[in-house]
Formats: structure tokens, C-alpha cells, sequence
């Protein structure tokens, strides 16, 4: 019975419940031939007699009430589906899988705390990796949205803003430069910068700056595959590093790190929330896209910018 339709179904399941072709037809909106014609597909698809007439009306046979029984089944995890998308649709539950780069972890997930709040019954599955990571299962479809910074541009994808995203130099709190004013970027040419792993938007992000401020063949040290290495490394005095002024809030709060005064920094980019232009979001995973575009910002770190350790405050 692999071809048979909810069509002939339910017109089986009208037949014996009304117990004439004429009625069931009147109940399914359709004419009498119609619903003889789906009788008899069914009935070839059975291969044996569904119904049989007694008293000028229509009765299951054996064979018949198994395919009833089957319909009821059929019929029941239909309405309950229907129900499971009222509620996707009225945002009573839902699942959103949130695809996070690694750096963005330090802000999102208290975003995603925020949301649950307004939304308890929504099932939230959080996803953290590199850049290359997150961009491959935002291609695959693993997860439907991704917090990010530059979007991809080796996907079709619509990406909303967030907030700002400055990217610092930080150096250990007694380093020489400290406090020491504006710092040009051809004074840290005999620094060892420590780089995150190739893949990594923050690495991409140090090349490109680095390029960008004229700085030739920059000194690079250790690959490191975490934020929280490098800004242990750089407080054990093995290098300075470009991070994402988010990662390192607490730390220069507590003066375990301190940031460079550096002419040209820092780095403005953007946090974004990310889907893929040819995916169709359910709504609970549009909910929380429109709630990261509207709201993400009040969960960003607020690192003071305008007062290096040690520093004068700078203007503008």
C-alpha cells in the first residue's frame, strides 16, 4: 500500500462512518463517482474487499478495519503535528540551533539567556567553534543561525547587526609601552605577536590590520587555539596579541592585562547574527535572530576605550 493517499483514506474512513457512497460524498464535499473511484484504488492497493453491505449500508471488512485503524493513526499524528505548529507559530516551543565563533562566546551566551527568558519553552542547542567551523555549518545546515563577525562572503547569507566589535592590542600590565602615550605601529616591529590558528577570524583579522598598517613581515609566535591561552601567554610576557576588546574586559578591569595606546586602534568591526539567504528560518529560530538584531547589544562587555592603563584619556 505504498501509493495509497489520505484521499482514499478518508474516503474509506467516510463510507463506514456514514454508511452510504451518497453521504460520504455530501461530508467530503465531492461527488459520489469521486469517492468510487477512491474506494476502488484503495480497495487494489488492499488487493481485498475494505467494506461490505449489509442492511443497504456499508461496513468494514476485516481487512477494512485495519486500514480503519491505521487512518485513525494516520489521521491523529496529523492533528497533533498541526497542533506542534500552532504552538512553532505562536512561539509556544521550538528548537534553534545558534552557531557561535569562539570569540563571540564571551556575550553570547547571556544573549541566549535573555531570549530563553522571554521564551522558556523554546530548546536552544549552542554550537561554538572557530570561524571555519561555524561558516562550514552554517553551509550544512547544522545550525540556523550564527553569531559571527564579517560575514561570509562564500555564502549567500543576510546578516544583521549586532553591536561593535573592538579589536586592541594588549601586552602584560608591565610592559615598557604602558602608559606611555600614543604608540606608533613601527614600535611594535620587534614584538612577537601570538596569533590564533589558521581558520580563525581573529587570525584573519590580525593579518589583515597588520597589513593594513604598513607593518612588514610582522613577528609571529606560538599558534594558539583558544583566547584564553593567548591572553595567559601574553600575561606570562611570551607576546603581545590583537584580540577582541570583548575577550579581554575582565582582565583589564582587573589590570592582568593592559592595552596599548596604539595609533589607528582600535580595530571598529561589527558582531552580526547570520542566516542563510536561501533558508527559511521556523519561528523560533526567527525569533531569536529579530532578538539578537534588536537586543544583543545590551549584553556586549563594555571595555573603557578611552583610558588606556595608565593613560591619558583620548579625545574625540
Amino acid at each position: 500500500m505504498r501509493n495509497v493517499s489520505l484521499k482514499q483514506l478518508r474516503a474509506l474512513a467516510a463510507v463506514v462512518r456514514t454508511g452510504t457512497v451518497t453521504a460520504a460524498a455530501a461530508e467530503l464535499h465531492v461527488t459520489p463517482p469521486a469517492v468510487t473511484t477512491q474506494m476502488r484504488l484503495l480497495e487494489e492497493a488492499a488487493g481485498m474487499p475494505l467494506v461490505q453491505r449489509s442492511d443497504n449500508l456499508f461496513h468494514p471488512t476485516e481487512a477494512g478495519a485495519e486500514v480503519l485503524g491505521a487512518t485513525k493513526r494516520i489521521e491523529a499524528a496529523l492533528t497533533e503535528c498541526n497542533a506542534a505548529l500552532e504552538l512553532l507559530r505562536g512561539l509556544g516551543r521550538g528548537r534553534v540551533a545558534v552557531g557561535v565563533v569562539s570569540t563571540a562566546k564571551y556575550f553570547a551566551p547571556m544573549a541566549i539567556a535573555g531570549f530563553a527568558g522571554d521564551h522558556p519553552d523554546v530548546e536552544i542547542r549552542l554550537v561554538v567553534g572557530n570561524r571555519g567551523e561555524t561558516v562550514a555549518a552554517l553551509a550544512d545546515s547544522s545550525i540556523d543561525i550564527a553569531v559571527m563577525g564579517r560575514p561570509p562572503s562564500e555564502l549567500d547569507v543576510e546578516a544583521d547587526i549586532i553591536g561593535d566589535h573592538p579589536h586592541i592590542i594588549i601586552v602584560p600590565p608591565d610592559h615598557p609601552l604602558v602608559g606611555r602615550g600614543p604608540v606608533s605601529i613601527t614600535e611594535l616591529a620587534e614584538e612577537t605577536f601570538l596569533v590564533r590558528e589558521r581558520g580563525s577570524g581573529t587570525r584573519q583579522l590580525t593579518e589583515r590590520v597588520l597589513a593594513e598598517m604598513n607593518m612588514e613581515a610582522p613577528r609571529y609566535g606560538m599558534e594558539i587555539s583558544s583566547n584564553e591561552t593567548i591572553k595567559q601567554a601574553v600575561m606570562a610576557g611570551l607576546g603581545i596579541a590583537l584580540l577582541s576588546a570583548h575577550t579581554c574586559a575582565m582582565e583589564l578591569e582587573a589590570g592582568r592585562l593592559a592595552m596599548l595606546d596604539v595609533i589607528g586602534l582600535p580595530v571598529m568591526r561589527q558582531w552580526f547574527v547570520v542566516k542563510r539567504a536561501d533558508r527559511r528560518l521556523l519561528p523560533a529560530a526567527e525569533a531569536f535572530r529579530a532578538f539578537m538584531g534588536k537586543r544583543g547589544a545590551e549584553y556586549l562587555p563594555a571595555p573603557d576605550l578611552a583610558r588606556p592603563p595608565g593613560g591619558a584619556r583620548r579625545r574625540g
